[in-house]
């Protein structure tokens, strides 16, 4: 086992290279570059006098050259990579004019309390959602709940942000929007700044629950029932084992395999978060950050964002075949 680990892990060193070469030869292959988009908003200004144009167009040429981005891909890559290696930093941000380790540290810690509460409601509602359902099967609980999935799984998550944000503002009477109220944003932390983030938090783990759940309970239904249908599962029943024993022992444990697998890529929200809601609620995250700096061509974020997914995706995967292995003694490594 420990040298499996050690072997994926020294594999994940040239994945990840390759990968994060991928992913910045396609942010660079849209035209232009950051510099660019603020000079066609200087040139195409007529307002602006000629000599204060000319001065923005000069000022924006020497940021060019500051920034490398008059340099080819592999030499700005190279140069990423090296002080990424050697110094920890991650580039500079064009937009914002910050490191983008500052940036990603500032909205990393409120991306995981987003991501990492909404996926344990998620999974802890689907798990047993999907056990309950397997275990009473064609019961009208098991159509009700197939009913939501099915709802749930085509819905678009932004539309019912919408659908939700209408009903909270129009019929609650509820602000909506960010993770916490304008008046406690500056605020010391009490008890009643951390009720203000639960009601903030509520609406984004209530639209992920609908719209994520459901993967959990098929894969949990469908593979529970297959294997309540087995004879290893009829023997124990045979041999008079409790209900609960042939169900969580035997039956259950067996069908985790492949929600396992599929938990291997939940790594990586944690840091993007939901995407689409934080784009439609205005939080926080790492995950918006990402969209701001793809619209507006900030080369060294998407980038740095990119590679963090890719690095926590390969060690999702790895940490569930490590719990494969656990689970089922029939696997092997070596």
């Amino acid at each position: 086992m420990a040298r499996y680990i050690v072997r994926r892990l020294l594999y994940m060193i040239p994945i990840t290279l390759i990968l994060s070469f991928v992913c910045f030869l396609v942010i660079d292959l849209a035209p232009g570059d950051f510099v660019s988009l603020y000079e066609n908003r200087v040139r195409n200004d007529t307002m602006m006098p000629e000599d204060v144009k000319e001065a923005h167009l000069a000022y924006l040429g020497e940021l060019r050259s500051i920034y490398g981005l008059d340099r080819p891909i592999l030499m700005r890559y190279g140069a990423w990579m090296y002080n990424i290696l050697t110094k920890g930093e991650f580039g500079f941000s064009f937009q914002a004019m910050r490191p983008v380790s500052t940036l990603i540290w500032e909205r990393l810690g409120w991306t995981m309390l987003m991501a990492g509460v909404g996926l344990i409601v998620r999974l802890a509602v689907g798990f047993a959602l999907g056990v309950y359902s397997a275990t009473h099967q064609y019961s009208p609980g098991d159509y009700a709940t197939n009913i939501v999935v099915f709802l749930g799984m085509a819905t678009p998550d932004f539309f019912l942000a919408l659908v939700f944000m209408t009903i909270v503002v129009f019929v609650l009477r509820q602000p909506v929007g960010g993770l916490l109220s304008s008046a406690y944003v500056a605020a010391p932390w009490s008890l009643a700044k951390v009720w203000d983030l639960i009601k903030h938090l509520s609406l984004p783990i209530t639209v992920g629950l609908i719209t994520g759940a459901g993967g959990t309970i098929r894969i949990i239904r469908g593979n529970l029932l297959d294997k309540l249908g087995q004879q290893y599962v009829q023997t124990a029943r045979a041999k008079g084992l409790p209900e609960r024993a042939v169900i969580y022992r035997h039956a259950l444990r067996n069908a985790l395999h492949p929600w396992i697998m599929s938990m291997g890529g939940v790594f990586s929200s944690l840091i993007s978060g939901d995407t689409t809601l934080s784009i439609v609620l205005g939080l926080p995250t790492v995950g918006y950050m990402f969209y701001t700096a793809i619209i507006q061509q900030d080369s060294y974020v998407a980038g740095t964002f990119l590679l963090l997914t890719t690095m926590l995706l390969q060690l999702g995967n790895l940490l569930a075949d490590i719990v494969l292995a656990w689970l089922d003694p029939t696997i092997r490594f070596e």
